[in-house]
Order: structure tokens, then C-alpha cells, then sequence
């Protein structure tokens, strides 16, 4: 297989199931990123933390942490992890229509303590747009053999 642009956005259907490379590179470059840079965050946090846990505080770290480390299994099988970058989107949306847009419609949402969380979460158009939406619909949702479906 010869490397160029137009090879890039070709679906590849014997390597990753019809997925186009480009989507794979996406897919693996948000996994990079869940890895090292929410990783180190969440597990300097969890490693350096001194006292007693507030119970729901220490849910969302671990959750965080376990969202970070398994983001490693997904720069090797990018396809197969797709599943932690649903959850993702999804509790991120769901939080900003029923967080931040409320807040932002009563024109409250600059200045508040919502304001940090909303910024972070509308990156959430990354993995929008990473994502293989044809191939998470036939192959998750349908739960069809992927390869006979896309062509």
C-alpha cells in the first residue's frame, strides 16, 4: 500500500474493515492525547492526593483515570476501543445541553463555574468528527459484519 493523500481518505477494507486510514490516524491521535495528557492530570491528581476522598469526587477521577488508561489499548486497536469515545461524546453533550446551554441561554454561563468545563467539553468536535460513523452504526449498533455492509 503506497502512502499519499488520496491513500488517506481511501477505505481500506482488509486492514480496518473498510475504515478510511485517515479515520484511524484521528482515532489514534485522540487516544494519544486521552493517554498522556488526561492520564497525567488524572493520575498526578489521584498519586498526590492527601486526605479523605469525597465519595463522588473520587468516582469522577476514577472514572477519568480508567478513561485515560485504557485510551492506551486504543492507539493499537483504534476500531475496537471506539466504545470509550461514545461514552465520551456522549456524557459530554448530554452535560452541555443540560449544563451549559441552560446557562448560556439565561446569558449566566461567562464568569461561572461552568464556564472551564464547558470550554474543555466542546472538544468534544474531535471525536465527532474522528469517529467512522458508518462503521460504528453497522457494526455496534446493527451489530453486522462490517466488511460485506460498507462497500
Amino acid at each position: 500500500m503506497s502512502f499519499g493523500i488520496k491513500t488517506i481518505f481511501q477505505r481500506n477494507y482488509v486492514r480496518y474493515e473498510g475504515v478510511r486510514p485517515i479515520n484511524i490516524y484521528l482515532l489514534r491521535l485522540l487516544y494519544t492525547l486521552m493517554f498522556f495528557v488526561l492520564g497525567k492530570d488524572v493520575w498526578t491528581h489521584i498519586f498526590n492526593y492527601q486526605g479523605e476522598w469525597n465519595p463522588m469526587d473520587a468516582v469522577a477521577w476514577c472514572v477519568w483515570a480508567a478513561f485515560a488508561s485504557l485510551a492506551g489499548l486504543g492507539i493499537f486497536y483504534p476500531l475496537k476501543m471506539i466504545p470509550i469515545l461514545l461514552v465520551e461524546v456522549f456524557y459530554k453533550v448530554l452535560w452541555l445541553l443540560l449544563v451549559a446551554y441552560p446557562l448560556w441561554a439565561k446569558g449566566q454561563l461567562a464568569g461561572s463555574s461552568a464556564e472551564g468545563i464547558t470550554n474543555a467539553f466542546l472538544f468534544v468536535l474531535l471525536p465527532i468528527v474522528a469517529i467512522p460513523w458508518k462503521y460504528v452504526l453497522v457494526y455496534y449498533i446493527l451489530n453486522r459484519k462490517l466488511a460485506a455492509e460498507i462497500r
